[in-house]
């Protein structure tokens, strides 16, 4: 709790003196500058001035969940379990799956300011500096069992493009399987992890990483062309009510998706794919496949249209480059 109102305080983005922060908190000034530390080691910037104190630049966006509550529709609301929030954890999803395993999870969020072991597909490392960006893992229980959540991916990253627009945010896509593109950058990614029975009932955790505002030194560990939403709205955005729109959405897709499957959602899908008739390679394993992209079909696959005719293609170790 030290920390939090610490960062609380400091989240104006203005100067507090140690023996100021000491007073309100209820410790000594070299219990806060110990504190300083730790969230500098963190990842956190903070400004250390003699005779003026502390300061983080450009204040903070602090998690709230009782905003984040706040924000959502009540029939969304009543559908979902606890906010579970973080400071500083491994993985939101390493979390969620290690809870779900244990009981009955469905509908609980779990949400970090900070991710130290964060993934992204195919093992990659999702860079995930303290309090600027967006990590959550929603666990939702399907009761038909693995084979009844294909396209899950897509409709998740669907209902994070409609929530985008809802806040203003345009000139978002999608690229399949499971990332958001702006600008042909990557925007966030979608991580899901099943567990359960394959033909039964199951608990998928939805994990989901979104670059708010990726501070420039923190962006230069990505191994690929990145954006943030702050550049593409060309205004900060607000982190609670970016996740409460983002849980409005997918919250009620999700009851579709439960009722009706991917298909009703194809053409949708469609409206914002990043390639749609682009020529495209596809790394299958070892393999690549030179082709036209058109699209998907009612299930999820790729459709790509190559010297073999026209083939569908799953998820699994899959990379999709534009052709050069």
């Amino acid at each position: 709790m030290t920390i939090r109102s610490l960062l609380s305080i400091l989240a104006d983005g203005k100067f507090h003196s140690g023996s100021e922060l000491g007073e309100k908190i209820g410790i000594s000034r070299s219990a806060i500058w110990k504190h300083i530390r730790r969230l500098e080691e963190g990842g956190l910037e903070i400004y250390s001035v003699k005779g003026r104190g502390y300061r983080v630049p450009g204040g903070l966006n602090l998690l709230d969940v009782g905003q984040i509550e706040q924000a959502l529709k009540s029939d969304v609301r009543h559908q979902l379990q606890e906010i579970d929030l973080q400071l500083t954890i491994p993985s939101t999803n390493a979390l969620a799956m290690k809870e779900s395993q244990r009981g009955d999870c469905h509908g609980r969020i779990y949400l970090a300011e900070q991710q130290t072991e964060g993934r992204g597909r195919r093992g990659r490392t999702w860079v995930s500096p303290f309090a600027r960006n967006l990590y959550f893992s929603l666990v939702w229980r399907f009761e038909q069992g693995a084979a009844a959540i294909e396209g899950l991916s897509l409709l998740v990253g669907l209902a994070m493009v409609k929530a985008m627009e809802k806040l203003k945010i345009d000139a978002v896509q999608l690229k399949w399987p499971n990332d958001l593109l702006s600008q042909g950058r990557k925007l966030a990614g979608i991580l899901l992890e099943v567990h359960g029975e394959a033909s039964g009932q199951c608990q998928v955790v939805i994990g989901v990483g979104v670059n708010v505002e990726m501070p420039r030194d923190l962006g230069e560990q990505i191994d690929q062309p990145w954006i943030d939403l702050k550049t593409v709205s060309g205004r900060p955005v607000d982190r609670n009510l970016l996740l409460a729109e983002i849980l409005n959405e997918l919250v009620l897709r999700l009851n579709q998706f439960e009722r009706n499957g991917f298909a009703e959602f194809v053409d949708e899908w469609h409206g914002y794919h990043a390639m749609q008739s682009q020529p495209i390679t596809l790394q299958v394993g070892s393999k690549a496949i030179e082709g036209v992209c058109q699209g998907i079909d009612t299930s999820g696959a790729l459709l790509l249209e190559s010297e073999d005719g026209l083939r569908a293609y799953h998820g699994g170790e899959v990379s999709i480059q534009r052709a050069t």
